[in-house]
């Protein structure tokens, strides 16, 4: 166990997905048929698959649209969606990962390479940053599942590697594990704190960069107009926007 710090993973600004609510169940529509149709249509029965439907319900998804996604996969002449990681660097120097599933590569690659090259990136080839980041297993609760010691405990006695605790208004728990352990480490952490807030594969930097105000504006626009892309699933990073330049930038 590394302990805990105050570092927080910026995967893009909270609550811009909140107010693309369509947009959003769109993607986890997708990523949930997927994955229902690598593997068995039982969540129990396929560990992406339930990883797609837990995100859908942290979202408040209707159960009936998470079904109509799982059904989709085995339905005949349905989109083939294929999994792509493009990277790259944003204003600042920035790593960019962003992950999509698409059914034109080409339209996609052609849409996030104009959204790098329009706000300050460059797009890079396969590999360019992603040797700077570590692909782990993070569970995420909100802070009223606990005091910091109160998680760490029950991260620790769940098994998992790493904790990252922010007490603040707007901040939580960042539980870290590795890839393989993440569904029996979040399995016992839900008998103890209760459910996730989410629980997914992500991305985390080895070192984070530090954004000034000007940088920060640049990259924000930067990583919401790749989020806006209907075949963009995540976008990570490695930087970090001090609170003071996030109230500026309001």
């Amino acid at each position: 166990m590394a302990g805990h710090s105050k570092f927080k993973n910026i995967m893009h600004r909270k609550g811009a997905q909140d107010k693309k609510r369509s947009a959003m169940f769109s993607k986890l529509s997708r990523e949930i048929t997927v994955a229902a149709k690598m593997g068995m249509p039982d969540p129990d029965m396929n560990p992406r698959l339930r990883l797609a439907v837990n995100a859908a319900k942290a979202q408040s998804m209707p159960k009936d649209n998470i079904q109509r996604a799982i059904d989709k996969a085995a339905a005949a002449g349905g989109e083939d969606y294929e999994e792509v990681r493009y990277e790259g660097y944003g204003p600042g120097g920035v790593a960019l990962i962003v992950e999509a599933l698409t059914d034109n590569r080409n339209r996609t690659a052609t849409n996030v390479r104009t959204a790098f090259s329009k706000n300050g990136g460059n797009l890079g080839a396969s590999g360019a940053v992603s040797h700077g980041f570590d692909r782990l297993g993070l569970i995420e609760y909100k802070v009223g599942a606990g005091d910091e010691e109160t998680v760490l405990e029950a991260a620790i006695e769940a098994g998992a590697d790493d904790v990252e605790s922010d007490m603040g208004e707007d901040g939580g728990h960042s539980i870290w594990t590795s890839v393989d352990a993440l569904h029996e480490v979040a399995a016992a952490l839900e008998k103890v704190l209760g459910e996730a807030d989410s629980v997914k594969l992500a991305w985390k930097p080895n070192i984070t960069v530090a954004m000034d105000e000007s940088s920060a504006g640049t990259l924000l626009k930067l990583v919401d107009t790749l989020d806006d892309d209907d075949d963009v699933q995540t976008v990570w990073g490695n930087y970090e926007i001090p609170d003071e330049v996030m109230e500026k930038l309001g």
